[in-house]
């Protein structure tokens, strides 16, 4: 039989077969042997391949392997940065959300995501979330943030989850694809599907007073069908995202805005560091390629953990 995996908890998967009946699935023991290196060898979005077993008074299915994914979004986990992780695949899009305190989304991280969608050519949007509680001058930041990744070519859009507000244009963009949503805990994810589709009732959680930072309701990635034609994939919130097996050359390909440039560079294989005549470095200087884009790459290159105390 053949099916999509909605569900992954690790050892368990729940698999809706292309007739629409939901199974629970394990993998075959052989499975994690075919040189998969991430710590979940079946990602959510996953087409796979399963038989049915009666074990005891259950039927389960055992899945004996994976069909070719078209994409998929992987993280390096910042603390253990041996392990891989594949948050979901097979993806039309993917919604980031953003916010600019409880919790603070620093642009290192926004541009370590788009780096690696970019990779894996999944196309992003950026829903800068919780309009309805900032003051003027976080107003004046989020606009100078939209207005960044705009010029870059990214779709932004300003939303209130909580209040409604703007969650028609999220659903549009929906219509018919299968869309992601990620980004720190707290920001709001949970919260947005429960705007889009009420009768999901997923768990919300307040921000935590003590570390203003959010709170995990989500514990597994899952996908859902949702009333009007589309299918979400809500993921746990996530901290740091680590970019993974990437070679140094080729980071600034993924930064539409230098791969524009790059080839002005004196050298092919500029990194844009301390070369001599380099594009990158001179759009830096007459501030047509943004600061914080420019340290984000830097971070990349020299392999340095993602930076939370800046924006």
């Amino acid at each position: 039989m053949r099916g999509t995996v909605y569900k992954s908890t690790g050892s368990w998967y729940t698999v809706k077969s292309d007739e629409g009946a939901f199974y629970e699935c394990r993998i075959k023991g052989k499975f994690r042997i075919k040189g998969i290196k991430s710590t979940n060898p079946v990602a959510v979005g996953d087409h796979v391949i399963f038989d049915l077993e009666k074990i005891g008074d259950e039927t389960v299915g055992i899945i004996s392997e994976i069909e070719e994914r078209k994409n998929y979004i992987i993280r390096k986990s910042v603390k253990l940065s041996k392990q891989t992780h594949i948050i979901a695949a097979n993806l039309d899009q993917v919604f980031l959300l953003i916010t600019l305190n409880n919790p603070t989304t620093f642009t290192s991280f926004i541009d370590r995501f788009l780096v690696t969608a970019e990779a894996y050519d999944i196309p992003v949007v950026l829903l800068f979330n919780k309009m309805d509680v900032y003051d003027e001058d976080e107003m004046v930041e989020v606009d100078y943030l939209i207005d960044l990744y705009r010029e870059i070519g990214y779709h932004c859009i300003q939303i209130a989850a909580k209040e409604g507000v703007n969650v028609d244009q999220v659903k549009e963009l929906m219509i018919g694809k299968i869309s992601m949503f990620s980004g720190h805990s707290g920001v709001g994810k949970s919260t947005l599907v429960n705007a889009l589709e009420a009768g999901l009732e997923l768990k919300t959680a307040e921000i935590s007073e003590q570390h203003l930072q959010g709170l995990h309701t989500t514990t597994f990635a899952e996908m859902y069908d949702l009333s009007f034609d589309a299918r979400i994939i809500d993921t746990p919130g996530i901290k740091g995202f680590g970019i993974v097996d990437m070679e140094k050359d080729e980071i600034g390909g993924y930064f539409p805005e230098f791969f524009e440039l790059k080839a002005q560079c004196k050298f092919n294989n500029c990194l844009h560091l301390d070369e001599p005549k380099c594009a990158i470095k001179a759009a830096l200087e007459e501030e047509k390629i943004s600061w914080s884009r420019y340290r984000s790459y830097v971070q990349m290159v020299t392999g340095e953990d993602e930076v939370y105390r800046e924006r």
